[in-house]
């Protein structure tokens, strides 16, 4: 084909141009169901039990009515909160999260055979105290989800939130060594409506919170939920008895004291504990 100026131009096929848009088309299809599949795969779901379930129907909100969640995060904090609060007995399962990611481990809790990555408690005493183990890696596409749910299902009028988890010292910055540190220790971080005295020191900045810890505590400080992080720093990753010793600090606060466990059961759960570890660590068993 020619134009005015004598140039050549390449002549396309209609056709050929609807059939790579058809592809095209198919392609794009293609990939927003493989995307929809990732997305359910990845959704966090709460499942709460039949006696909660009732409770949240039958308040006038359909929120759980709730003046304390406590919130422990990985082996350390999840173990200190099995042996020095639920080893009282007075608390029974509530419910649980399942989720699944790439570095995620399904666990089941001993009182049900649903796997759940989070397990939800409810002291019997006082029920509107809710205890939460999340034994598992939750990804950043999901923490959001994850706040959504628990937080958005519980009564934000009187709510205060105790969040514990453990990092590695190696993660602290100090201009000190972390070699003079007395390892593990605690530092807390508040939102700004926490107005209740702490245990231990603030977390300096430039240290930063990250993950489930971080995004709960950005909840509370949207809706303006007091809440409270420990941190603790350790040097051991694994379940450790003197890294849980650590959080008994914690137990001074007039919110969390009356939730303490006798000495004999603490030392009987640690025990216990302990013993599963170094067993599933043994390479030879």
């Amino acid at each position: 084909m020619a134009t005015f100026f004598g140039e050549v131009l390449s002549v396309f096929s209609r056709a050929v141009d609807d059939e790579e848009e058809d592809d095209k088309e198919e392609e794009d299809e293609e990939d927003r169901e493989i995307k929809r599949e990732l997305e359910k795969k990845r959704e966090v779901t709460l499942t709460w039990s039949p006696e909660t379930s009732a409770a949240i129907e039958d308040s006038p909100e359909h929120r759980l009515s709730c003046s304390s969640l406590i919130l422990a995060v990985g082996d350390n904090a999840t173990g200190f909160v099995s042996s020095h609060i639920l080893s009282s007995g007075s608390w029974e399962v509530s419910g649980h999260i399942t989720l699944w990611n790439e570095r995620c481990r399904e666990h089941a809790p001993r009182s049900d055979t649903t796997p759940s990555s989070c397990v939800f408690y409810r002291c019997i005493t006082d029920p509107t105290v809710i205890l939460c183990q999340c034994f598992c890696y939750v990804a950043e596409d999901q923490q959001f989800q994850w706040c959504e749910k628990v937080l958005g299902c519980l009564q934000k009028d009187n709510l205060k939130v105790t969040i514990l988890s453990t990092c590695p010292v190696s993660d602290y910055k100090t201009p000190e060594s972390t070699y003079n540190l007395p390892v593990p220790f605690l530092k807390v971080l508040k939102t700004k409506h926490y107005t209740n005295g702490t245990p231990c020191g603030p977390l300096e900045q430039p240290n930063i919170a990250d993950g489930l810890p971080a995004a709960v505590m950005a909840h509370c400080q949207v809706w303006r939920i007091p809440a409270i992080y420990y941190q603790c720093y350790t040097d051991i990753t694994k379940l450790d008895s003197v890294t849980m010793e650590a959080f008994r600090s914690v137990l001074s606060c007039q919110s969390m004291s009356l939730l303490a466990a006798k000495s004999e059961n603490i030392l009987e759960t640690l025990r216990n504990s302990m013993r599963t570890t170094e067993v599933q660590s043994n390479l030879y068993i």
